[in-house]
């Protein structure tokens, strides 16, 4: 038996993560599926696991139902999408998926709080932090291993993505994640870090927060003050800067400004990215 931490987003590449799984441990079978938050990128290849227990959080499973759906997703980044600067952005950044004959397929189980799930004789530990990235965000614990498992609670080498908050609720996941002693922690995008990767996230976060909360008291429009964060030199190197868009307009609401629809919060993102290249 064997405990899988989160899916593919399209059904080719959870087919790809089940060859290697025989490949690399033959003759074992995944029996439990654990989902870290609702994205698709980490849960839309649940259904080809449909022998296995699938244990997310309850915010997580509700989540599901609310996340952007395959179809339009599909249909945002293919080929039909719009000619635009959001619809080049979605081309460039989703059209390489293929999204059809994926079906949502949430948790059999679910929590709230924390879990102990017995794999053989190992103990997994599943902690519910969020909201943070995501309103249903856990981490997976594997203490006789020295593991942690983030989901997107660690991004390494990219901007991450603040969909929900509150940014506290975040920097206290990654003090948790700190707290369990684990040496290393296998992140949702980017390589295996270790507790200093963990600190140096955890400053990233510190950062944007401190800084949208200052233009947001100064009535800066939520784009306009992602473009104007000053990043130290460890970070401008990383990925997606254009996120920031999404992630200070999540600071903001969880500050009290009303949210915009996602797709205007995305047209200000892919605007962001256009400007970003123009600069470079």
């Amino acid at each position: 038996m064997a405990l899988l931490v989160d899916t593919q987003f399209d059904l080719p590449m959870t087919e790809s993560l089940q060859a290697a799984i025989s490949a690399a441990h033959r003759g074992v079978s995944v029996t439990t599926v654990v989902n870290t938050h609702a994205n698709g990128d980490h849960s839309w290849g649940n259904q080809l696991f449909g022998d296995a227990e699938t244990i997310s959080s309850q915010a997580c499973a509700h989540g599901m139902r609310g996340e952007v759906q395959p179809a339009q997703l599909a249909a945002l980044s293919g080929p039909q999408s719009p000619n635009s600067a959001l619809g080049d952005y979605m081309r460039r950044h989703f059209g390489h998926f293929d999204f059809s004959g994926v079906r949502v397929t949430p948790p059999t189980r679910t929590f709230s709080g924390r879990l102990d799930v017995q794999v053989g004789e190992r103990t997994v530990e599943l902690i519910e932090v969020g909201p943070a990235h995501t309103s249903g965000d856990i981490i997976v614990h594997v203490p006789d291993a020295g593991v942690v498992y983030s989901g997107d609670i660690l991004f390494v080498g990219d901007h991450p993505i603040v969909w929900t908050g509150p940014v506290e609720n975040w920097l206290a996941a990654c003090d948790l994640i700190l707290g369990t002693g684990a040496d290393r922690i296998v992140p949702g995008h980017g390589p295996v870090t270790d507790p200093a990767g963990v600190r140096g996230f955890r400053g990233y976060l510190e950062l944007i927060l401190e800084a949208a909360t200052v233009f947001h008291a100064a009535g800066l429009p939520y784009w306009q003050a992602a473009a104007r964060i000053s990043l130290p030199d460890e970070f401008t190197a990383w990925g997606h800067r254009e996120r920031l868009v999404i992630s200070v307009a999540a600071i903001y609401a969880n500050l009290g400004t009303p949210s915009e629809d996602i797709l205007t919060v995305l047209r200000h993102t892919a605007d962001q990215e256009g400007l970003t290249s123009r600069q470079q």
